[in-house]
């Protein structure tokens, strides 16, 4: 499955509420998981994001709908990249020209 790295940022709704973020975490994984994905890690972090998430999922698609999922419940917002392994970038290589 392709792998996916979310950025996320608390908004000011989130951090209000933010001592219920560890059930927000799991809330988050099992809606993942029911979308066809999976959360290979999930840290907080300090500086410009609050949050980093490993994620897998099926295609492009459900990887958007599982970040628009999240962002629409107000806590954060998300900025999401494809992530591509080594071996992945090698084939992607074998094709420029």
């Amino acid at each position: 499955m392709p792998t996916y790295v979310t950025l996320f940022q608390w908004t000011d709704q989130g951090v209000r509420d933010v001592k219920n973020a560890p059930s927000r975490f799991e809330a988050a994984k099992k809606m993942i998981e029911s979308m066809g994905g999976k959360v290979l890690g999930l840290y907080v972090t300090m500086g410009g994001y609050d949050i980093v998430a490993v994620t897998e999922a099926p295609n492009d698609e459900a990887a958007s709908a599982m970040a628009l999922s999240i962002a629409s419940r107000g806590n954060a917002k998300t900025t999401t990249m494809r992530a591509f392994t080594e071996s992945e970038f090698v084939e992607i290589l074998k094709k420029v020209s």
